[in-house]
């Protein structure tokens, strides 16, 4: 049962309006049901089952009244729609239900979530104010706590912000539970809040763990914390970033920390940041622990500052596939999991292929497509530029160009049929040089992801062109050598 009219008229919508647009959709990404969808929420294992919610507003493509959109999965491959989670229909989330996080507790699944409260001050002016609330579940249907908030700005150190706490991550420690917060410190710089509960509702605050002292952006949302392979791994979101060395970019990135974590005395250690995904749309990236172990992490694959959407399309929002997640040699490795092998079909390789020289372009037999999972290697990596290009015709192309004198690869989409000026190439350097490339590249209508060396480093980015432009070719400056091994994907 809904719990009120406003989240009964969001099911009863999605009911008429997602089936209008499955034939439009990516085959192996998911997309959002109808509407709009951001931030990955609540991704969590809950009585068998993977449950990831969204940031979502089902009635129009750009962003607004944020819901809790809500699907699941057993394989991080095919994904089930399920109705909407949670609508802003409370006094303590009037103004929407913003990003959180998600555990199994008790038989119950566990949301703890920012809500957003409108307010009027003495003058008349509106203004609003975010908490983190909570709600209990059995999967389906969701009961917000009606004590809501359960942890209030006011809990903060003096000087930090009420328009700016957001983003928790809820995790079990011991015999309860314990949050991580993203806010803004006095100086306008974003923090990391600790807090802990026996239950869930009664929270208390503990320290501040982690600051960004304006270094890297400003407010950092979205975080994640969580042990892998001995180490201790803080993800977040970071704001409003000046361009950094090779490796930050302007804008909102996606950063990792590696470090330690000392829970009984709360300590954090950590070395220094790095870049998630070096792509043109990636964010607010989230994770799970899988039940065989992995962590499994997925992200949106779109960015704020380049909305990219074409005229005409009535949905928006695309998550990227979800990544299996190794430390090694302090450094995050990503991988798409690993069951999206069993999805590949009619498989070709080629050995030894002869790329540059010569030949101003190789196209392959069988080679082409718009929706495949392909690996390709590099064999001397001594000389000039190579270049993969997909989602080709006689006008359009999208590039992945690797650098071999500068050890950087990056994408083009500047040709892909864009008609507004939009980010369109991005550069990064490879943490180490290599005497080959691996790439792995995989492609869903419109979703473009790039693994290099075993997931070193990632670049995640948009591709509208029509789908008729499906060519693959390669080439380089100077003559090399190159394997290559295509498949589709059908789900």
């Amino acid at each position: 049962m809904c719990n009120s009219a406003i989240l009964e008229r969001v099911r009863s919508y999605e009911k008429c309006n997602v089936p209008k647009t499955v034939g439009e959709k990516p085959v192996f990404h998911f997309s959002v049901p109808t509407g709009w969808m951001n931030d990955p929420n609540g991704f969590s294992y809950f009585c068998g089952t993977y449950h990831l919610f969204f940031q979502y507003n089902p009635y129009s493509t750009e962003w607004g009244p944020m819901h809790w959109g809500h699907c699941t999965t057993k394989d991080f491959v095919h994904w089930e729609i399920l109705p909407c989670a949670m609508a802003p229909d409370a006094f303590f989330d009037n103004e929407g239900c913003f990003s959180g996080t998600a555990v199994e507790s008790g038989g119950k699944h566990v949301l703890l979530y920012t809500g957003v409260q409108g307010k009027t001050d003495g003058n008349g002016k509106p203004y609003t104010v975010q908490n983190q609330c909570v709600a209990f579940g059995d999967g389906v249907n969701y009961e917000k706590y009606k004590g809501n908030p359960v942890i209030s700005s006011s809990m903060l150190p003096e000087g930090s912000s009420v328009i700016d706490f957001r983003d928790p991550k809820i995790w079990k420690e011991g015999d309860g539970f314990r949050a991580l917060v993203g806010s803004k410190a006095q100086d306008g710089s974003g923090q990391l809040a600790l807090f802990s509960s026996r239950n869930a509702i009664e929270w208390k605050f503990e320290k501040i763990i982690d600051r960004c002292k304006n270094e890297y952006g400003r407010m950092w949302e979205c975080p994640d914390f969580f042990a892998l392979d001995g180490r201790q791994i803080l993800i977040v979101s970071p704001q409003f970033m000046e361009a950094d060395g090779e490796e930050f970019h302007a804008g909102n990135n996606t950063i990792y920390f590696v470090g330690d974590w000392d829970e009984k005395e709360a300590v954090w250690k950590r070395d220094k940041p790095h870049l998630l995904d070096a792509g043109l749309d990636f964010y607010a990236a989230q994770t799970v622990l899988a039940a065989d172990g992995r962590r499994i992490m997925i992200g949106w694959l779109q960015n704020w500052d380049n909305h990219i959407l074409p005229d005409g399309q009535t949905w928006s929002g695309i998550m990227t596939v979800p990544r299996e997640l190794k430390v090694a040699g302090g450094r995050l490795l990503q991988t798409p999991v690993r069951e999206l092998e069993a999805c590949r079909q009619n498989r070709i390789s080629y050995f030894c292929v002869p790329v540059g020289g010569k030949t101003k372009k190789t196209l392959l037999n069988g080679v082409a497509g718009r929706i495949f999972d392909m690996t390709l290697t590099v064999k001397n990596t001594r000389c000039g530029t190579f270049a993969v290009y997909v989602a080709a015709d006689e006008t359009h192309f999208t590039k992945i160009v690797f650098d071999m004198e500068k050890n950087t690869l990056g994408v083009d989409r500047s040709r892909s049929g864009l008609r507004k000026d939009f980010i369109t190439d991005r550069t990064f350097r490879l943490p180490e040089v290599r005497e080959s490339l691996q790439l792995r590249v995989l492609f869903d209508k419109y979703a473009l992801e790039v693994f290099a060396n075993d997931g070193e480093t990632a670049l995640s980015l948009l591709v509208y062109t029509p789908l008729e432009a499906d060519r693959i070719y390669f080439t380089a400056d100077t003559e090399t050598a190159m394997d290559v091994e295509k498949s589709d994907i059908a789900v």
